[in-house]
């Protein structure tokens, strides 16, 4: 059972800048496209960014292009979002997701997730 645990959340100013990290355990890293989603109150959960298995092409929510970078580090089971040029809009509980779904499916559908993280609290402050 794959296990996901995110960290580097918490409170920024707006234009300021977070590194969130999601480290796996109990699975092959490598074998999945990795995934952040948010879900801020009151919205529907949010596809953020996702990254491939090991050519590590990316894909980004039009929201967060420009200003967030995913990037996944196999070799320490890693995979990290960093957000820059923050805005308020972008306060949100993040999510890391692991998917071992085929290539063809659609990365920025959470349901093609099958492993998720707990959650880290991203708060940006105007």
């Amino acid at each position: 059972q794959v296990q996901l645990v995110e960290s580097g959340g918490g409170l920024v100013q707006a234009g300021g800048s977070l590194r969130l990290s999601c480290v796996a355990s109990g699975g092959t890293f490598s074998r999945y496209r990795m995934g952040w989603f948010r879900h801020a109150p009151g919205k529907e959960r949010e596809f953020v960014a996702t990254i491939n298995w090991s050519f590590g092409s990316t894909y980004y929510a039009d929201s967060v292009k420009g200003r967030f970078t995913i990037s996944r580090d196999n070799a320490r089971n890693t995979v990290s979002l960093q957000m820059s040029s923050l805005k308020p809009e972008d306060t949100a509980v993040y999510y890391c997701a692991a998917s071992s779904g085929p290539y063809y499916s659609d990365a920025t559908d959470g349901q093609v997730y099958e492993h998720w993280g707990q959650g880290t609290q991203v708060t940006v402050s105007s």
